[in-house]
């Protein structure tokens, strides 16, 4: 028998339970005793015939029997947590009350707390929205935004979105099941990189085609881009906005390897490349080099895809780089439709631990300097801006929409909605829960019918909430948030609301040059539209330790 054939080790448990079921039948007739025997085995073998039969509990179905061990511990989870471990709101990296009220609103069950807060609202940094003794009456929270209003085929979409995770590194229930539900609440989701595969068109849900350095879905067998085959994806019906990817905020500044090993037809017939190859994601662009460039680029697309809107995603680092970017919008008169801010806290499958950790600009700084540098030069209303970074709640999307976003996407919420366990296996193709692998028989028991209904129910419910918030503060859409209304303790004395810890700049302050804001003033007349390069100073600065 090859190895192939044989069942996967994981089975072992249950196979045990059948032998030791079959072993004592016979004993059983010769010796009583063994009936005790014979109803254990009995039982757990009915066990585990029903986790892999029943289609509810994904690990369940990859790991008949042994699965129950877990959730029996688990039962304990917080009781163990609560008097030895760690507490139900510490963050690694995402705490268990975070993921609990994930799954609750995801599964349409109970999701209120009794007691009162577990959180520490006296110390440092705690932050709370302020409510209103007239409370407003919000009848509908399926909220929009109108992006690319100047365009000739504007997208209205939801507030709270998919964001990028590519089928390759999702496997493609995942990918059903996210579409499935991004189609049946009305909300899009970003394909990553990979572009856009079978099981994105199979459901029909709203796409935004995410277009990195590899150029996958449009390129040719270089790796240059490919023009008949991006407007051939890019005038589908279902796809409603081009995004191009600079940056990513899990892993900036990094390319990519797909091994060979892992190019499935699938995967090859999506991305463009050929089966069972090597895939090279480059760390830059090969299409653009400087700022003025990006933006034709831009304007390339959105001509091409019959007038959506097209704008792009990126992770800031290097200031310099980013005011480049404005000042050529301004030199040129080309500008992104919209601009999707990724935080230093995103995650990936797998990235190394320096990059994870300590590269990129964590999203409350990048959104604060992207949402100031358009409204100083008088770019804001023509730009949206969306952004992501660890959402998973209502009060998630106030504060960053009051920071200066318009809409939000979340990635590894819309996980916790699939079932996802944060087992932090993404980059082991075990996946548990079938949702980061292509292991067909761990994907192949992630349920389309059952996740995409917990998406759907995950989004509804967010908004619910966030509907509630709104509500409660007296407004009556996120568009009237704004920093005045989420506050923070800064000291066991002072508090202050964002709108007086963060520097905003007014509308024209850039292009009359007076900012008062230490970044501004120190690049903004130094960038160049030309070129992506350091300053002169800076250029010097890493040419010597002197300062």
């Amino acid at each position: 028998m090859s190895k192939s054939a044989l069942p996967p080790s994981r089975y072992l448990t249950y196979i045990l339970c059948i032998a030791a079921l079959v072993v004592s039948l016979p004993l059983a007739f010769a010796m009583p005793g063994f009936g005790v025997l014979v109803i254990i085995a009995g039982a757990l073998t009915a066990l585990g015939t029903h986790d892999i039969l029943q289609r509810k509990h994904t690990v369940s179905r990859n790991y008949p029997v042994v699965a129950h061990i877990r959730y029996f511990l688990e039962s304990f989870g917080p009781e163990i947590r609560q008097y030895f471990i760690q507490s139900d709101t510490e963050e690694r990296p995402f705490s268990r009350e975070q993921r609990a009220i994930v799954y609750q609103r995801a599964k349409g069950v109970l999701d209120k707390r009794p007691f009162g807060s577990q959180l520490e609202m006296y110390n440092n940094s705690f932050e709370w929205m302020n409510h209103s003794l007239k409370p407003a009456e919000i009848e509908d929270s399926n909220f929009r935004i109108l992006i690319g209003r100047n365009c000739k085929q504007p997208y209205s979409a939801s507030v709270f979105n998919i964001s990028a995770m590519s089928f390759g590194s999702l496997s493609a229930n995942a990918i059903l099941s996210l579409n499935t539900g991004a189609r049946l609440g009305g909300f899009y989701h970003d394909t990553g990189e990979g572009s856009i595969s079978r099981y994105h068109r199979q459901p029909g849900g709203d796409l935004v085609w995410e277009i990195g350095s590899g150029y996958f879905g449009c390129r040719n067998p270089d790796g240059s881009f490919n023009e008949e085959r991006f407007v051939a994806n890019a005038t589908l019906d279902q796809v409603k906005m081009i995004e191009v990817k600079l940056s990513q905020g899990a892993k900036p500044g990094h390319g990519g390897i797909l091994p060979g090993a892992k190019v499935t037809s699938e995967i090859a017939e999506a991305r463009g490349v050929p089966v069972g190859r090597d895939v090279v994601s480059p760390a830059s662009h090969t299409e653009f080099s400087t700022p003025r460039e990006l933006l034709e680029f831009i304007d390339r697309l959105r001509t091409l895809s019959g007038g959506k809107p097209t704008g792009f995603k990126l992770a800031i680092g290097h200031p310099w780089e980013w005011l480049a970017i404005v000042r050529a919008m301004l030199d040129t008169g080309l500008k992104p439709d919209f601009i999707v801010v990724d935080g230093g806290e995103g995650g990936t499958g797998a990235a190394p631990l320096e990059f994870i950790n300590r590269l990129g600009m964590p999203m409350n700084e990048a959104l604060q300097l992207v949402h100031n540098t358009l409204v100083g030069c008088n770019l804001r209303e023509d730009i949206a801006i969306g952004a992501a970074g660890k959402i998973t709640s209502a009060f998630n999307i106030a504060r960053t929409l009051a920071l200066g976003a318009d809409w939000c996407n979340a990635a590894r919420g819309y996980m916790f909605a699939l079932g996802c366990i944060q087992s932090l296996s993404c980059h082991t193709g075990h996946c548990p829960s079938g949702i980061a692998t292509q292991d067909p028989t761990r994907s192949s028991k992630l349920d389309v019918e059952d996740k995409s209904r917990r998406v759907y129910n995950f989004h509804k419910n967010t908004l619910d909430a966030l509907a509630n918030l709104l509500a409660a503060a007296g407004l009556n859409h996120p568009s009237q948030l704004g920093p005045e209304h989420i506050l923070r303790r800064v000291s066991s004395t002072e508090i202050s609301s964002y709108a007086e810890l963060y520097h905003y700049l007014q509308p024209g302050a850039l292009l009359k040059g007076n900012t008062g804001h230490r970044v501004f003033d120190k690049y903004w007349s130094l960038a160049t539209s030309d070129s992506f390069d350091p300053p002169e100073f800076v250029r010097q600065l890493r040419e010597t330790k002197l300062l």
